[in-house]
Parts: C-alpha cells; sequence; structure tokens
C-alpha cells in the first residue's frame, strides 16, 4: 500500500504517524460550512475511541494487577485475561469501523469536488495497492453494475478496508454484500449519489461511536468506581465485602450475591453458563457487575490456577452480558432512527463477515467463528459468513464466547495492547 496525494492512506496506523498523507486533503475540506467547522471543535468520533482505548488500558493493567498480583504496568501476565483485558482490543475494532467510515467520508468530500475520471483513478486517489486493492476493485466494479456511480461504489466499498477485507476472497461472500450494499444504497435517503452513501457511512459511524461510548461510560465508568472505592477502603478486600458495600446506581446488592452464590457453584461446569437470561430471569444486568468484581477478588484468592481460571471466566461472561444486552442492543437495533440514517440491523448485517478484532497478536474474525459452525440453511451457495448478523444479539453473543474461548489459549498475547488509532484529520 502506498501514499496518495489526494487522501489518506487506507493502511491501519500502528504509530502516530498516520496525519502525513492527509494535508491535500485538508485544502478541499475547507469548503465545508462554517456550522460543520464548529461541529469539528468537539471531539470526532476517533478521537473519542483514542480516549476510551486509552482508558480501557488503564483499568486493564489495575483491575488485571488485583487479580495477578504480579501484574506490572506495561507488563503482561498468565493469568486468564478478564473482561477488561480484552476491552482495549474490542474499542479498536470498533476504532477501525470507525477509521474506515471516516476514511469513506473524506473522500466522499474529495470526489463532491472533482469527480474521479475511472475506477482505477479513484482506488489511486485512497492509495489502493496490493491484494486490498483487488478486493475492493471487485466489490466496486458489482456495485457499478447495480447502477452505483464510480465514486458511490468506491466509497461505499472502502467500508470494508480497515476491517477483513479478505473475506471477500469467498466468491459467495463478494456476491451478498454486493448486494446487501445495493439494497441499502436504493434505499437511502439523499439527493445524489454521494448523498446516499453518505447516510449509510454516517448509520455506520454513529452506531459504532454511540456503542462505543455508552459501554465505556457504563461498564468502564463502573471499573473506575470499583477501583476507586478499592482504593480507599480500610483493611482486606474480600468478596462478601464487594457484595455488600461496593454499591452501583441501578443495581441490586442481594441479586448481585445470587449471581455470585451461581457462579461459584458452576463456574467449572462445562460448558460453562452462559444464558444468564435463564438463569437469572428478571434480574438488573447491572447487578451482575458487582457479582464479576467480586469473582474477581475470588480468583486472586483461589487455591488453584484452574480454580482461578474458572472464576475470571464466569466474571467476564457476566460483564460481557451486561455489555452486549443493556448497552450494544440499544444502539444496533434502536426502536426509531434519524432521518438521515439507513437501517443500523442491515449496515452491521452488511459488515458481519468482515468482523475482526487483534486480541494482542491473537486475531478473531467473524468469519472463523462463522466458517467454524454448523451451516445454517444448508446451501451451499451462501457462505457461511453471510448467514449470521453482528445485530442479532445471540448472533453476537456466541460469536463473542467463541472469541473468549480462542483467546485463552494464549493469555500472555492478550497484553500486547494497541496504538490506540488517531482520526486522519485529526
Amino acid at each position: 500500500m502506498r501514499d496518495s496525494p489526494w487522501t489518506p492512506t487506507l493502511a491501519i496506523p500502528s504509530r502516530t504517524d498516520v496525519r502525513r498523507s492527509t494535508a491535500a486533503l485538508l485544502g478541499a475540506l475547507l469548503v465545508l460550512t462554517s456550522a460543520s467547522a464548529q461541529a469539528q471543535s468537539a471531539p470526532t468520533p476517533l478521537e473519542d475511541n483514542r480516549t476510551i482505548t486509552l482508558g480501557y488500558i488503564g483499568i486493564a493493567y489495575e483491575l488485571g494487577g488485583i487479580i495477578d498480583p504480579t501484574l506490572q504496568p506495561g507488563g503482561t501476565s498468565s493469568v486468564r485475561p478478564n473482561w477488561f483485558t480484552f476491552a482495549p482490543h474490542a474499542s479498536q475494532a470498533g476504532g477501525k469501523g470507525m477509521y474506515s467510515a471516516a476514511l469513506a467520508r473524506h473522500f466522499i468530500n474529495t470526489a463532491r469536488l472533482q469527480p474521479s475520471l475511472s475506477l482505477t483513478n479513484a482506488l489511486d486517489r485512497l492509495g489502493l495497492d496490493g491484494v486490498l486493492r483487488l478486493r475492493i476493485q471487485d466489490l466496486s466494479l458489482r456495485l457499478i453494475a447495480q447502477g452505483l456511480t464510480v465514486d458511490a461504489a468506491t466509497a461505499l466499498s472502502v467500508l470494508t478496508s480497515a476491517l477483513n477485507a479478505g473475506a471477500l476472497a469467498d466468491v459467495r461472500t463478494l456476491l451478498a454484500t454486493a448486494s446487501r450494499m445495493g439494497t441499502l444504497y436504493w434505499s437511502a435517503p439523499g439527493a445524489t449519489p454521494l448523498d446516499k452513501v453518505e447516510a449509510i457511512v454516517i448509520t455506520l459511524e454513529r452506531t459504532l461511536h454511540e456503542g462505543n461510548l455508552a459501554i465505556y461510560n457504563d461498564i468502564g465508568g463502573s471499573a473506575r468506581l470499583y477501583l476507586d472505592w478499592r482504593a480507599a477502603a480500610t483493611g482486606p478486600i474480600t468478596p462478601a465485602r464487594v457484595l455488600t458495600e461496593f454499591t452501583l446506581v441501578d443495581a441490586n446488592n442481594v441479586e448481585a450475591q445470587q449471581a455470585y452464590a451461581y457462579a461459584i457453584a458452576h463456574a467449572e461446569d462445562s460448558p460453562r453458563p452462559t444464558r444468564m437470561d435463564l438463569i437469572f430471569p428478571g434480574m438488573p444486568w447491572k447487578s451482575l457487575l458487582i457479582a464479576a468484581f467480586a469473582l474477581y477478588e475470588d480468583a486472586r484468592l483461589a487455591p488453584t490456577p484452574a480454580r482461578r481460571d474458572a472464576l475470571v471466566a464466569m466474571g467476564t461472561n457476566f460483564v460481557a452480558w451486561r455489555e452486549q444486552y443493556d448497552q450494544a442492543q440499544p444502539v444496533f437495533t434502536p426502536a426509531g432512527s434519524p432521518s438521515d440514517e439507513v437501517s443500523r440491523a442491515a449496515v452491521l448485517q452488511m459488515l458481519t463477515p468482515f468482523l475482526m478484532t487483534d486480541f494482542g497478536t491473537v486475531r478473531w474474525t467473524y468469519a472463523d467463528y462463522a466458517y467454524a459452525q454448523p451451516d445454517r440453511d444448508g446451501n451451499p451457495l451462501t457462505s457461511p459468513p453471510c448467514e449470521y448478523s453482528w445485530a442479532d444479539f445471540w448472533d453476537r453473543w456466541n460469536g463473542i464466547l467463541f472469541a473468549f474461548d480462542k483467546a485463552y489459549a494464549r493469555p500472555t498475547e492478550l497484553w500486547v495492547m494497541p496504538e490506540p488509532l488517531m482520526d486522519p484529520l485529526g
């Protein structure tokens, strides 16, 4: 991949030098209205994502140091990772989706001023080469065949660029994705082709941003309250003290004690309990956070590594359930949507085959999960990743549990923390 004099490179940055390829676009973006310029004074989604990822890294080391007292800031641990060890990587994965949306938006702004002369010209502007260029080119050509303009097709295809674009190597995924993108495009609001694509880009960016904020404010905020409470407490911290003395708004300590007791009794079950809706019907899921903190404290005191790891996994499932059921799901499938958006559920379904997270050096892709499952529809013409949707709670939940199990086998590698992304025009 090479730098382009027109737009930011599509390479996902591992250093803070991503600004170097954006200078030419800055002049073009000066034509934005004064209202847009004022809006840019607030943090962009990627700037918020950077703050959140850094916040999670700090919490990961603090909480990880409780479970494994030998863990030092910047170090590694062979203890099973807890939810907050996963969190920086998951936040970074959401940031990559926002990064793709930012690149698409910047490309759209440039194309409004000077339309691309050809698909080759559009891909050159994006600095694409190698296998990624071929994948985006194939998808763009499929969209052009559906009646999209070159720039609209390219901008829409770019949404896969910072994700697992390799999934397009399966021609079935390529065809299904092009069909879903085309359907979204023709249903999108907007007077021009680029307006329609921008509505899709806006939908993706807002969905990821709102989910990122909701989860961090709730679960990250709860962890921060817990760590502050713990630091201020006098005397030894025990699970019993956590369950009775530590409180959270909207949580119920009695029900947290019930959840904790169940986890203690069933932590080593195989398979591990995961259906919180059946185990604790009617429970306010925020109570699970208190139970999880108590389980993490119990893990620190566990008599064997196997028992410790089992308790960590139960606590992590509790946190993940609260995260996905109460925070992510309302964002992904809201009761209504703004007039300038398309269906959030449809956008997430479209991108499900491309989802991936690098948990340090352990890469998880939704495609790997889907290919490992029994064929859902029995149709060989349908690629397995296209049979799922990240907007569906159960599709997402089971994929996350699959990712946890994969990462549990290589715990030290999750402590290779991500370099937070920079906004390409920040």
